[in-house]
Order: C-alpha cells, then sequence, then structure tokens
C-alpha cells in the first residue's frame, strides 16, 4: 500500500487519514433490517422475473393451451406489452437493490392493482392474487420504515 499523500502542504500523520478518501468514510454495517429488505427484494425480484418471463411467452405464442396474442383485444395485449417490459425492469431494478428499482416495482403493482379493479377485462387477477400484491407492498413499505429507523 502506497504511503499518505500530504494535504495542503501539511505532511500526513499516522492516525490522521488526510490522504486517504476510501477509509475516511467507511460504510458502516448492515443493519438487520437493512438485510432482510435486501433478502425481500431479492424474492421479490425473481417473482417479478418469472412474471415477464410470462408475459412475453403469451407475447410470443409459446404457452400451451392459451389464446393467441394476435387474437386478444387491442387493451389486452397493450397492458400485456406494458407488464412485460415494466416486470422486468423493476426485477432488475429490485435485484439490484437500487431506489429506482423500487420506485418501478411500485409502479408495476400499484398499475396491475389499479388496472385488474378498474378494468378487469384486460388485467383479470383473481382476487387472492390481489390480496396477495396488496401485502408484498406493505411488507416493503414496513421493512423500508425499518430499516430506516435502524439506521439512524
Amino acid at each position: 500500500m502506497r504511503g499518505l499523500i500530504p494535504v495542503r502542504g501539511k505532511p500526513a500523520r499516522s492516525g490522521n487519514m488526510l490522504g486517504d478518501r476510501i477509509e475516511r468514510n467507511a460504510a458502516p454495517p448492515p443493519s438487520t433490517w437493512d438485510t432482510a429488505l435486501v433478502w425481500f427484494m431479492r424474492l421479490t425480484a425473481l417473482a417479478w422475473l418469472a412474471k415477464s418471463v410470462f408475459a412475453w411467452a403469451t407475447i410470443l405464442d409459446v404457452l400451451p393451451g392459451v389464446r393467441p396474442f394476435e387474437g386478444e383485444p387491442f387493451g389486452r395485449q397493450a397492458a400485456i406489452v406494458y407488464f412485460a417490459v415494466v416486470d422486468a425492469a423493476a426485477a432488475s431494478g429490485l435485484w439490484l437493490t437500487s431506489a429506482w428499482g423500487g420506485v418501478i416495482w411500485l409502479l408495476a403493482v400499484t398499475s396491475a392493482l389499479t388496472l385488474a379493479l378498474l378494468t378487469p377485462q384486460l388485467v383479470p387477477i383473481p382476487v387472492p392474487l390481489l390480496i396477495f400484491g396488496g401485502l408484498v407492498m406493505l411488507i416493503y413499505f414496513l421493512l423500508s420504515w425499518l430499516a430506516a429507523r435502524e439506521s439512524r
């Protein structure tokens, strides 16, 4: 390791980290709730990736026994394409545990729940899956809040 570089003409003293920027701002160790949030985000990312793959399989007509994509009404086709793209982006952002991933995932979840409730002919989601989506969103908010509270 190279020696400490003097800063502003003053020699660097041992124990003083004036010239070593990496060690000056060392990140605190992750907390318990941070770790739980990361695991939750990664598991949710896998579920949303599977949801996206299912949407792409619908678009490409590779699912046996399912109505062809071209035979679907235009509004349903648009919803399937929208969720194929948004769910894939949300899954990658959640896997990276980035802030934008959580935002895109919340957009995907809320738009799916909203469309399922307001226009069930476009996005037919059974009631148990609607409840599950709402619970997953509540767990995400709870874990985020607990992780933020613990890091103070």
